[in-house]
């Protein structure tokens, strides 16, 4: 190895001897520079250091026919400086080679874990096949950035999807970037969708039941050619359950002596406790039970779950004049009768098992009537001090 000060004629002209491969000259004007130079011709700039555990390692500067040497002497020193505050340049490049595509990461690591369990995997897939992979599947994670986050939250919005439609693709690269942070995958050092806010969702269907709506229901879904949906309907809106923990319960889940429903798992992938009331309770007792057949709401004609009941829900809808109800609103209806009869959002997130409260007050619809008579408290505590003398034939005619 040749030590000398270079300079950049001595650059220039610097060959590689033709009994060898390469050359390699140390820069004694600049700490740790090295000229490779090699017999095809080709230059190259080196740093060479050691690292915090005393290995000595070998930096690329850059090419030596396209940097001048005062511009490879000032990488070099900025790179010693790097080491200096602790970074090591060669484990950072080591990290970034490691760094997978989205597609790879998805592939290997996201799918098989949310697949394990959530329910729900397969909505996952669908919003990843149809919208994600196609813009960052060939991007490598640690090049995805903040900008590429918004600029899909927001193109997915003006191509006319709902404010819905766009928050579920931010939610879910949230969701990536916050595995991949807690398995410390390489090159992932921040997750570019911290920050950016949802948009405002005002699409949000509400609709709840009456009680003069549910006897209707009731009565349509006694009617109906599927036997099954008359315990169904009637337990969906006795526990507020979802409509796959319904069918797909099984009489060895129901506890009638301490009143309690365990369902294995939840959306959540969790399982989760629902109180059995009298009506429910009633319920269970008076349906037939084949003693060779485990599951409590099976179908009939195969003695396993149902796959849909789409056809006789909607055909009982229907016929109630309730065409506008989704079974899911038998759901929402359960949770403000709770409220409406005074129950606490607390008690009512634990029964619906929700994890987070905010989603338990999406369903906390109150009556018009409880309105009213909240209103109506703040004239019995005033008294009548503060109310006009009004004449009761004015407010017939609309006089003053």
């Amino acid at each position: 190895m040749v030590q000398i000060s270079l300079n950049q004629y001595s650059v220039n002209a610097s060959k590689c001897p033709a009994d060898q491969s390469k050359q390699e000259t140390t820069d004694l004007a600049c700490k740790g520079l090295v000229l490779e130079v090699r017999k095809s011709g080709g230059k190259t700039y080196y740093l060479r250091y050691t690292n915090d555990r005393g290995k000595q390692r070998q930096y690329r500067i850059g090419d030596g026919s396209v940097l001048t040497l005062i511009q490879a002497r000032s990488k070099c020193r900025s790179t010693l400086n790097q080491i200096a505050n602790g970074q090591d340049p060669c484990e950072l490049k080591a990290q970034t080679r490691a760094a997978p595509t989205f597609a790879t990461f998805i592939d290997e690591q996201y799918l098989p874990y949310v697949k394990s369990y959530k329910r729900s995997w397969v909505t996952d897939v669908s919003l990843l096949k149809n919208h994600i992979l196609p813009r960052f599947g060939k991007r490598y994670m640690d090049e995805i950035t903040r900008q590429d986050i918004v600029k899909m939250h927001s193109e997915r919005k003006a191509a006319g999807a709902a404010a819905g439609s766009a928050n579920r693709l931010l939610i879910m690269m949230r969701y990536v970037f916050n595995l991949a942070l807690k398995w410390e995958l390489p090159g992932v050092s921040v997750n570019p969708c911290k920050g950016i806010p949802l948009m405002e969702e005002n699409n949000k269907m509400e609709r709840y039941l009456s009680v003069e709506e549910a006897e209707r229901l009731y009565g349509a879904v006694c009617q109906s050619e599927n036997t099954s949906l008359k315990f169904i309907v009637p337990m969906l809106i006795l526990t507020g359950a979802r409509k796959r923990e319904v069918l797909d319960a099984s009489w060895e889940d129901f506890d009638l002596v301490r009143r309690a429903w365990r369902i294995p798992i939840s959306k959540s992938g969790k399982a989760r406790h629902v109180p059995l009331s009298d009506g429910a309770l009633a319920l269970l007792q008076t349906m037939p039970r084949k003693f060779d057949c485990k599951w409590a709401f099976a179908n009939p004609k195969t003695d396993k779950p149902y796959v849909s009941i789409f056809c006789a829900w909607d055909t009982a809808r229907t016929s109630a004049g309730l065409a506008d109800v989704r079974m899911h609103d038998l759901r929402h209806s359960f949770a403000s009768l709770l409220i409406n009869s005074g129950r606490t959002l607390y008690e009512v997130q634990h029964i619906l098992g929700h994890t987070q409260v905010k989603t338990t007050q999406r369903y906390a619809h109150l009556s018009h009537d409880t309105l009213l008579a909240a209103a109506n408290a703040a004239s019995l505590a005033v008294g009548a001090v503060m109310l006009p003398a009004v004449q009761p034939t004015s407010l017939a005619t609309g006089c003053t």
